[in-house]
């Protein structure tokens, strides 16, 4: 079982560009890639608070888990 991350997902629906997220959250874009691409091996509940807030969305909007032959 792994953690997927759909941060991209939600950045299109939202219209919003990563930089801009990584802007209005206060973290770099380098870490929100990180984040994004699904190779960060933890997040930060506040990090998570100020996306889902940014996004008016809830973490299980960014965060799903499935089996690995799924990824």
């Amino acid at each position: 079982m792994a953690i997927a991350v759909r941060l991209d997902r939600m950045l299109v629906e939202r219209k919003m560009t990563l930089t801009e997220l990584a802007e209005r959250v206060g973290i770099t874009v380098a870490n929100l890639s990180i984040l994004k691409t699904g190779k960060a091996k933890a997040v930060r509940l506040g990090t998570l608070d100020a996306i889902c807030r940014e996004l008016e969305c809830q973490p299980g909007d960014i965060l799903e888990h499935v089996d690995d032959d799924d990824r």
